[in-house]
Parts: structure tokens; C-alpha cells; sequence
């Protein structure tokens, strides 16, 4: 599908406008104008501005009256002083007939669960970790899959003031013990196998494992067959809080920032940074996000395809907060065919479904016709994440999704665990571009010397802060890892790593991750603009872009490139790219070498391993430069020797 970037694909009509929650809200609020209007007024009075989120969504809990922010510089401020709250009693506050989550996996069966009967299993469920000791500021660590279980686990959690923290169990032992044994959990909740592709995996050897590493650990909760983990003692699922006859969890209402979770960093080098984000912030920003942004609301009914290793659980479990209706996918997108999910779209009827990009370019690319086969027409939103959406896979959504959908593009990530740039129901879209920057997130692009550019591609930074932004990260003390992460290149600004342009209109177009970006004769070229051209081609199913340069030298641009099914990437096919690469990008994007590789290294979570592939290439251990268990395939970096 030809497409230029910036062309005009979707306007929202008169009736999107009326009927969208952000315009109930800027009419309660009384702030009159446009879109750009409203976000500068949320990024220049933050106290005007998180205020009123809070009054908007009738948040529970203690508001107090003192100053939403103090501190003077990032990460220095802290937010809501003296004010508590509780998420879970948020979460669980909803019509207890009303359905809250539809559990479902690659069997194609539905489990429906009302918020009564949610409400009543988060009691027992909080009940039974009490018993085991668990209480405010302990943590509890989960290696489950997206079933309802793991949101039991976490609101009943969330409940006690305890502190949650997930991996799905795909993940090896050596990547759930690097993330868990920093956190030192209490209790640890288990699954013995799940299932992916049609196939059983047996989990069992390495849950013991985990457990066996986790010295602190008080119970191992096993959400299967007491008899499935020879060698300990368990605890069943079933018999957490059994005695109980509460209906509804007793909330410990905690201080604004209170830890909530622990996420982690994707873990490529070194140990993962274990980020802990508050109960308020998650509470406001996800409020704000799901329904000003993606417009969620009571009448929905939410997806995104995600595993509870990745910030998308926590965000779609945050459309309980909205009481919406949430839809669980245990399985693979892709089995048994890869219109499953668009079929659980039709037959669940969601109404706004939520996949990665590189799903939505993977069916660009087969050329599927969702819209053709499958009643979509509950559809109002497809959400897009993980890397840049190319035009491409815009103008496919449009032609063969559904041509008055809301495509929500966002770029954000885990640190965060939300969106700094997406879309809103008052703004076009348009091929390539994140409509705008979200409320309350002041971003902007910053040339090397911290000056803000306009229409030129620089560093995304945020210059403003948000709730949402960690609190700490755990083990460190002085702050000194999250001063690094974040706030090394600019004091006082918060350095995401990505490299973006902000348009005039307010809208940005991202280019990849800063930090493998290539540059070459002094020109920085994205990595997002060599994906777009060379997963164009029908014969190429992946690739990967390393520049070797480093500082003061020029290096070499090597691209690595794995053959679709059945192809051959023979010299013909290797002369059109660079020929294509040449026209359509510039000289400077033509590679010193193309190599035909097996597969692209990926975290879990679907990122490319850019920096380690280049630091292999400069000399650096295959084994040194990424955790293998936290990789799809944990053979596949050895392909990429020099």
C-alpha cells in the first residue's frame, strides 16, 4: 500500500466529537478552544490540571487540601502529599452485575466474571495472603499467563497495600529470578504449564527453581495441581481464604505514592531496573489515558493482546478503573490462523482492540482483509504499540479494518507505564504520525545542547513531571540508578531515549530508540525508517539495522535480514533493497552488508535487540551483553558474531 507520510486518513466526525469523554470533560472543567489549547494548560498548571482529574473521575479516597506537587526539580518532586487512596477499591467500586473481565485462550472458550463475582474473589484472595503473612509493603511476585487469575492476584494484592509483581511463563528461571530476587517476595503465585500455539509447555522444573532461588520466599501458591511442583510445599489456589464469607475486600487506604507494582526494565544488560510506580499516579494517569485518550468508557469492552511480562497488562487491567469490560487473551495471536484475534474481536464484540505493531504490519503484509470475513462493526478504536507503526501499516488498518476507527499509534513505554504521545478522538489521523502529545505529558525533542527543535528530529524528552513516573527504583537508596537512567544527558529533564520530531500541528512522528540510532557521514538516520522500507519487501519477514561507528569513527552499517516462508533472498532480491534503500531513503542508507540471518534477536515483550547485536559486533560476549532467558530465541544472538 503506497502512502506518504502525513496524508490525511481519518477525520473525526461531528458525532466522534460529542460523544467522546474528553469533551464531557473540557466542558465540566470549562475550558474552552481546541485540542492544543487544552494540552498546553495540562503541561503549564499541573496542579490545575491533576486536580481536576482526580474531582472528574470521582476518585476514592482522601483528597488532601496542601499543594499537588513539591520539590522544585525532577526526579525530586513528589505528588498529592498527605493525600490516600487505594487502587483496588477504585478498581472494584462498579455495577456488580456488569461484566468486568472475559477470559478466553486459543480454545475459543468464554468465562464472563461480573465485578461482584471479581469483588468476591479478590476477598478470598486477599484473605488467604493475609493468613500467609502478607500485609502492607510486602511484595508478591506472579509467574502466570493472562487469565484472571493474575488480576485476582493483583488487586487482591493491591488491596492489602502489598506490592505486586509479574513475569508471564515464558520467560526462563535465570529472567524471573534476576527480576524477583531484588524484590525478595513473600509469597509467589504459579502456574505448573500454559499453553502457546496449539502446545502445552511444562513450567514445573522451573517454578521449583524460582522458588529454590527465592530465600525469602514464605509460600508458593500453585494455580494448578498441588502435586504438579514435586519437591515443595505449595499452597492451592483454591484454598486461599476458603473460611472467608466476605463479598468485598477490606482496603488499606496508602499514602499518594505508595508502591503499587514493580515493573522492570527489558533486561538486555545487566540486571533489570526494578521500577516501582504509586498507587495515585497509576490511578490518575491511567484514568486520563484510557478514557480522554482511547476513550474507554462503562459501555466498552477492552483488549490488548499482551502477556503479564509486559506494561500493556498493567494498562489493560487499568480499564477496570473506568468499568469497562476487559477481555483476557491466554495464547498466541496467530493460532490457529492469523485472523484469531480479529475473530475474537467479532465475537466478543470489542470495541477497541489493542495489538503491537508489528502485528498490524505482519497483516498488512499477508494482505489480510479482517473487515471482508468478520463483523468488526462494534470496532471504534485499534490501539498500536511496542515500535513506530510506518505508514504503511496506518493506511492497512483504514483499507482493511475499518475506515471509521480511531487508530491510536502510541509511544510510551514502562517506565512510565503509559503513553507520552498518541491519538485523541478530536484529532485526524494521519499516515505515520501520534496525533499529539498526551495531556499532562510536556514533551518535546531537544537538540545535543538542550535546545527545543520544531520540525527537526531530536532526543524525546519531558520536560514537565508526571505522576506516573517511578517513585523509586527498589534497592536504590540514593537514587543514584534512576538519576542515570533518566536524567544523565539534561538535569532536571527526563531523557526517554527515543528520537522524535515534533510538527508544527503539535503531532510527532518517532524514529526508534536514540541509542541505536545510526549516523552516518554525521547525518543520524532512525532505525524506523529502514524497517518501513525493508519489511516492505513480500520476500523479507524481519530485520535488524546495527551501525557499528563509534565516537570520532565511522563504522559499518550492517543489515540483517530473515527470509519470509519459502523465500530465498538471493542476490536479485539483495540488489532491488539496496537499490530500494538507495531511492527511497538516501545513499547514506545503503548497508556496507547484508547478512541472511535465521531470526532478529527480540525480548519477550517483542523489542529488537539493537545495542547488544552492536556491542557484539564491536568484540563485546554474546553472553555478556543480554540476559538469554529473557529473549524469545536465546540462541539466535549467536548468529550475530563478527
Amino acid at each position: 500500500m503506497d502512502v506518504t507520510e502525513g496524508a490525511l486518513l481519518w477525520s473525526p466526525s461531528d458525532q466522534v466529537q460529542a460523544r467522546a469523554h474528553i469533551t464531557a470533560y473540557q466542558s465540566r472543567i470549562g475550558l474552552d478552544g481546541d485540542y492544543d489549547t487544552l494540552w498546553q494548560w495540562s503541561v503549564t498548571d499541573l496542579e490545575g490540571f491533576w486536580n481536576s482529574i482526580w474531582t472528574h473521575f470521582d476518585v476514592l479516597g482522601f483528597h488532601a487540601n496542601g499543594p499537588v506537587v513539591t520539590g522544585h526539580e525532577m526526579p525530586d518532586v513528589h505528588w498529592f502529599a498527605g493525600s490516600t487512596l487505594n487502587y483496588a477499591r477504585n478498581a472494584l467500586r462498579h455495577d456488580p452485575a456488569r461484566v468486568a473481565l472475559i477470559a478466553t485462550d486459543e480454545s475459543g472458550e468464554r468465562r464472563p466474571i461480573t465485578y461482584g463475582e471479581l469483588n468476591r474473589e479478590v476477598a478470598r484472595v486477599a484473605a488467604g495472603l493475609r493468613e500467609l503473612g502478607v500485609g502492607q509493603g510486602d511484595r508478591v511476585a506472579a509467574y502466570l499467563p493472562n487469565i484472571p487469575e493474575a488480576v485476582i492476584g493483583f488487586l487482591a494484592t493491591a488491596s492489602l497495600g502489598a506490592i505486586w509483581s509479574s513475569c508471564s511463563p515464558d520467560f526462563g528461571v535465570s529472567a524471573v529470578v534476576d527480576r524477583f530476587a531484588q524484590i525478595e517476595p513473600a509469597v509467589l503465585l504459579a502456574v505448573d504449564e500454559y499453553r502457546y500455539n496449539g502446545r502445552s509447555f511444562d513450567r514445573s522444573d522451573a517454578v521449583a527453581s524460582i522458588a529454590a532461588a527465592l530465600p525469602n520466599l514464605r509460600a508458593l501458591v500453585l494455580v494448578a495441581d498441588l502435586d504438579a511442583v514435586p519437591g515443595t510445599a505449595a499452597v492451592s489456589w483454591a484454598s486461599l481464604g476458603a473460611g472467608t464469607s466476605a463479598r468485598e475486600p477490606e482496603f488499606t487506604e496508602v499514602p499518594f505514592e505508595h508502591p503499587l507494582w514493580v515493573l522492570y526494565s527489558s533486561g538486555t544488560t545487566g540486571l533489570p531496573k526494578p521500577i516501582v510506580q504509586g498507587h495515585g499516579g497509576i490511578v490518575l494517569e491511567h484514568l486520563k489515558e484510557l478514557s480522554l485518550h482511547v476513550d474507554v468508557g462503562q459501555d466498552d469492552t477492552l483488549f490488548w493482546f499482551t502477556t503479564t511480562g509486559w506494561m500493556m497488562w498493567n494498562l489493560l487491567v487499568g480499564g477496570l478503573l473506568v468499568g469497562s469490560t476487559t477481555v483476557l487473551y491466554d495464547g498466541s495471536p496467530a493460532h490457529p490462523d492469523p485472523l484469531a484475534l480479529w475473530r475474537l474481536a467479532a465475537d466478543t464484540r470489542i470495541t477497541h482492540f489493542g495489538v503491537s505493531a508489528a502485528f498490524l504490519t505482519a497483516g498488512a503484509k499477508q494482505d489480510l482483509r479482517p473487515a471482508d470475513e468478520l463483523d468488526l462493526s462494534a470496532l471504534r478504536f485499534v490501539g498500536s504499540t511496542g515500535s513506530p507503526l510506518p505508514p504503511e501499516g496506518f493506511a492497512w488498518v483504514y483499507e482493511r479494518v475499518g475506515s471509521d476507527v480511531l487508530l491510536g499509534s502510541v509511544s510510551g513505554g514502562t517506565d512510565v507505564c503509559t503513553a507520552f504521545l498518541g491519538s485523541v478522538p478530536l484529532l485526524p489521523v494521519r499516515a505515520g504520525v501520534l496525533p499529539c502529545r498526551q495531556l499532562g505529558a510536556r514533551v518535546e525533542a531537544y537538540d545535543p545542547a538542550g535546545k527545543p527543535l520544531v520540525d527537526e528530529v531530536g532526543e524525546l524528552v519531558v520536560t514537565a513531571p508526571m505522576p506516573s513516573m517511578p517513585v523509586m527504583f527498589w534497592n536504590d537508596a540514593d537514587r543514584s540508578r534512576y538519576r542515570e537512567a533518566y536524567f544523565d544527558m539534561f538535569p532536571g529533564v527526563w531523557r526517554h531515549g527515543d528520537w522524535v520530531r515534533i510538527r508544527p500541528d503539535g503531532g510527532a512522528v518517532v524514529y526508534g530508540r536514540s541509542d541505536s540510532t545510526l549516523n552516518r557521514g554525521g547525518v543520524r538516520m532512525g532505525t524506523a525508517d529502514f524497517y518501513r522500507i525493508v519489511e516492505g519487501f513480500a520476500e523479507i519477514a524481519d530485520s535488524l539495522v546495527v551501525d557499528t561507528g563509534q565516537l570520532g569513527s565511522e563504522g559499518r552499517l550492517l543489515l540483517f535480514v530473515v527470509p519470509a516462508a519459502g523465500e530465498t533472498l538471493d542476490d536479485e532480491v539483495i540488489a532491488r533493497l539496496r537499490s530500494t534503500l538507495r531511492s527511497e531513503l538516501s545513499p547514506r542508507h545503503v548497508p556496507d552488508e547484508t547478512r541472511v540471518v535465521r531470526g532478529v534477536p527480540r525480548t519477550l515483550s517483542g523489542k529488537k535487540l539493537e545495542v547488544p547485536v552492536r556491542r557484539i559486533l564491536l568484540g563485546a560476549d554474546p553472553d555478556k551483553v543480554a540476559n538469554r532467558g529473557a529473549l524469545v530465541d536465546p540462541d539466535i544472538l549467536d548468529e550475530y558474531r563478527p
